[in-house]
């Protein structure tokens, strides 16, 4: 019987494997896997603190990006600074550094200087001297102080009931029954409304000037962020109690940037807005991702991380969209309400007051204030926007 021949199987070739270079390709991998989830968390990182710091603007201190600038000379009644867009503002400024406050009048024409300087009226130095080379920044906060120290107005510290705890307010006591309840914005104090108050004072308004959570002196938010008066109305809603409480028929809400979106929050959601008679608004905070963009951008904010800086501190913040802004409902306004805003402001766009204004003609008076910055209508033109706030309040005392 033949023998089976088995064929042996033909050998095939294998491919040459480089062991080296797999690893290379490995390593090189999880190097770019790596990188690029460090980067993501360094995004994270980086979007979570500038989110934060958005939200963190001290009360008291120039907002990030506020004009600075130098201290060239001083003479009796006068100051030179640096020239800049800044500087060159029609109206009255405080001009603040660590340890220094002083108040800048208008522009001193005919007065002779060096092309890159510019000469003010120098209305008063109240703390600390001008010395040359004092880098200062120009601020809508003119007054140091108290009511009482600044403006020579007698007035009581008071504290307001918050759901937080105890609000500081300074109360300035006139004859009518109509209050005016002051709220400040984004980087100011209950220091910035007494630009208003001998106006009022003179009127025998009462004023309510307060101070609410994050301010001085008064209880902290639970996060410790601000919220663009998505939660800070409340303390103003605390204060609307207390006037009606201590004799208030009816209050006017007089709010700069984001007390302006407290002011209409309270408008909308108090149990007392029935005793809320008008609303006074000066820059009014009415379009949360603009704002949370430029305070974002100010603190230099790289550019491709804007987009999720904001959507972070909406989120850290809960200003969601479906909630609406302050003022996005025209249709909700039951009160006369009177706008100061200017097309220059960098930090709340006016859009949303021009919008708001057209859509009531009949509630709503938006007096446009050109060349001002932020919080600065009054500053820009005292005598004018004091004019305008005397027209809007007459039938409301």
């Amino acid at each position: 019987m033949p023998a089976t021949v088995r064929a042996s199987p033909v050998a095939r070739p294998r491919p040459c494997l480089d062991t080296g270079a797999v690893r290379t390709a490995t390593a090189t991998a999880a190097a770019v896997t790596t990188t690029l989830i460090g980067a993501g968390a360094a995004a994270v990182a980086a979007g979570r603190y500038a989110a934060d710091a958005a939200l963190r603007p001290e009360p008291g201190r120039p907002l990030p990006g506020s004009p600075r600038v130098s201290v060239h000379s001083t003479a009796p009644g006068q100051v030179v600074l640096t020239r800049s867009l800044a500087s060159l503002r029609p109206g009255i400024y405080g001009l603040d550094a660590p340890g220094i406050h002083a108040v800048a009048g208008p522009v001193l024409p005919g007065v002779p200087h060096d092309p890159d300087t510019v000469v003010r009226r120098l209305l008063a130095v109240t703390h600390g001297t001008l010395d040359p080379g004092t880098r200062v920044h120009l601020t809508p906060q003119v007054h140091r102080g108290n009511p009482r120290t600044a403006l020579g107005l007698e007035h009581a510290d008071v504290d307001v009931a918050g759901e937080l705890g105890p609000l500081p307010a300074w109360f300035v006591p006139a004859a009518r029954d109509t209050w005016v309840i002051t709220v400040h914005g984004l980087g100011a104090s209950r220091e910035h409304p007494m630009v208003v108050m001998p106006f009022l004072n003179r009127h025998q308004l009462p004023v309510l000037s307060l101070g609410y959570r994050g301010d001085l002196g008064a209880p902290a938010s639970p996060d410790g962020l601000g919220h663009l008066g998505e939660s800070e109305w409340r303390d103003l809603d605390a204060a609307i109690r207390y006037a009606v409480r201590y004799g208030a028929r009816r209050v006017v809400l007089h709010g700069w940037s984001t007390g302006g979106a407290m002011a209409l929050r309270a408008a909308e959601r108090s149990a007392l807005a029935g005793r809320i008679s008008g609303i006074v608004l000066d820059s009014p905070v009415l379009d949360w991702h603009a704002t949370l963009r430029a305070l974002a951008a100010a603190r230099r904010t790289p550019a491709p991380l804007l987009p999720f800086v904001v959507r972070a501190a909406e989120a850290r913040a809960g200003l969601r969209a479906d909630r609406g802004a302050p003022g996005a409902d025209p249709g909700a306004l039951r009160v006369p309400v009177l706008v100061f805003h200017g097309p220059d402001d960098p930090l709340a766009p006016w859009e949303p007051s021009r919008r708001l204004a057209a859509a009531r003609p009949d509630l709503v008076t938006l007096h446009a204030v050109a060349d001002a910055g932020h919080g600065a209508m009054w500053n820009a033109d005292p005598a004018r926007y004091e004019e305008a706030l005397r027209r809007f309040l007459t039938p409301l005392m």
